[in-house]
């Protein structure tokens, strides 16, 4: 077997793995989906669930990473029992990083035109607010526009990935994720000397639980435990394709920590940015994804230097994405040289190739493509991929990774808890409970949210009789 490939430096994994957990869920749903649950009420649920929910569930990933040496599409087969057929579960969580990304090269074209047009031509600055909403729905309308730019965002993450885990993956994202630091720090402080700004940041930092009962508290609280869920990128071994470029210096909970508290500082910056933005300006925080195209471009209209703080938003915005596109692109390629022994180039010419073409429904999903509505009027193909992820793939993938460490049939608790206790740094308590806890309460919290997800899709009056 040929010797694994490491990061070069501790600080490297935990920017590519916060780097693959810090995407548009934190940037742009965060922001919104709290302006929608009555802010920093529904903030304190989130960091709640975070903790006892997607932080061991992270562990886990990482654990079953480290154990294996391997990505996901091969890692079951290295730590099952004889006889089991844990390993089953890798090709359908590669599939699901596929999936992933035939959306995502979409959307991160978006932020990388709209940046590249803040820069050239600055024309958004000049228009209304209904205008500003047009101009989003034309760049939809434009199917060559969004191909090109898809093309170029595909192109970018993989050519990252092309140059080696050290190298590219790397030292890139170190640089990226850098970048949207310091980019997220600036505008923070430019949003928050706006006047008017204050009541955005008081509505974001001050808890009014009264807001819980206008929102429904059960709907909130449900909002609340998938953002905690979706936002680590778990569920598809997205993540544990790092854990297994890692020595045993340090335990996974310490490392694990490192990263929710990155991912989570980003996300809560993000609505330092937007929300008293929107609050300084008169505008709705809960304007749903629409929040980042068509209203924040009239924030920045009204701002002194709104242009250059434009640009900076939707750069670190780029930077967001592709960070993802870069993490999940690595753990494609190293399917591909982990279960068919494929030279790293190599692997990644046929992965562009293949994620261009199978990127492009998406992409002419709001032009060409537009009479699909899978969920009915007013959904794309878009909403359909996005879905089969979010609320299929990801909670499924979540179970199996839980199931397994867990489970006697599977890799077990004793393996689990040896592997993820490794190293210096933080400790798994020796409570019984908790055992307990991981064994039973987790598979029924996912399985709880597997099953909400596809009512509120499919029987939505069902959906609001539980919340009512």
């Amino acid at each position: 077997m040929a010797e694994r490939e490491n990061f070069k430096s501790r600080l490297g994994f935990i920017l590519i793995a916060a780097g693959c957990a810090i995407g548009l869920g934190n940037v742009w749903r965060f922001p919104f989906i709290t302006g929608q649950y009555g802010g920093a009420a529904f903030v304190l649920i989130y960091l709640f669930f975070l903790l006892i929910f997607g932080f061991p569930i992270l562990v886990m990933e990482f654990a079953v990473g480290r154990a294996s040496r391997r990505g996901v599409g091969c890692s079951f087969n290295a730590l099952e029992k004889p006889g089991y057929k844990w390993h089953v579960a890798g090709i359908p969580m590669i599939a699901g990083n596929y999936l992933l990304m035939m959306f995502y090269t979409t959307v991160t074209g978006w932020m990388l035109y709209y940046f590249y047009r803040m820069v050239t031509m600055g024309d958004l600055m000049n228009l209304s607010p209904a205008e500003v909403g047009e101009e989003f729905g034309k760049m939809l309308g434009n199917g060559p526009l969004l191909l090109f730019w898809m093309v170029v965002a595909t192109f970018a993450g993989l050519s990252i990935v092309a140059l080696g885990l050290q190298r590219g993956v790397e030292r890139v994202t170190k640089m990226m994720m850098s970048a949207l630091l310091i980019i997220m720090f600036i505008l923070m402080i430019r949003v928050l000397t706006l006047p008017g700004a204050g009541e955005g940041l008081k509505f974001y930092l001050l808890p009014d639980f009264a807001k819980l009962k206008e929102a429904g508290i059960g709907e909130v609280v449900f909002a609340a435990l998938g953002q905690s869920f979706f936002t680590l990128s778990i569920g598809i071994g997205s993540m544990s394709i790092f854990g297994s470029y890692i020595d045993k210096k340090h335990s996974l909970l310490t490392e694990a920590a490192h990263i929710c508290v990155l991912d989570t500082g980003v996300a809560l910056i993000a609505g330092l940015i937007i929300i008293p933005a929107c609050f300084a300006f008169g505008l709705e925080p809960n304007a749903g994804p629409g929040l980042i195209f068509a209203t924040l471009p009239n924030v920045f209209a009204q701002m002194p230097a709104g242009r250059i703080c434009g640009a900076a938003f939707f750069l670190f915005m780029s930077f967001a994405a592709l960070s993802t596109l870069v993490a999940v692109f690595e753990n494609i390629v190293a399917y591909w040289m982990d279960a068919r022994n494929v030279e790293r180039k190599k692997a990644v010419k046929w992965n562009f190739v293949a994620i261009a073409l199978l990127s492009l429904p998406c992409a002419l999903g709001f032009n060409v493509l537009s009479g699909f509505e899978p969920f009915g009027p007013g959904s794309c193909v878009l909403d359909l991929e996005d879905f089969l992820v979010s609320n299929t793939l990801l909670p499924l993938g979540s179970l199996v990774f839980v199931l397994f460490c867990n489970s006697r049939y599977g890799w077990g608790q004793d393996n689990f808890f040896a592997e993820a206790d490794a190293g210096k740094g933080l400790k798994f308590p020796k409570y019984a409970v908790l055992r307990l806890y991981f064994k039973w309460v987790l598979p029924i919290i996912i399985s709880v949210i597997f099953v909400l997800g596809y009512l509120q899709k499919f029987a939505p009056s069902l959906y609001n009789k539980i919340f009512e």
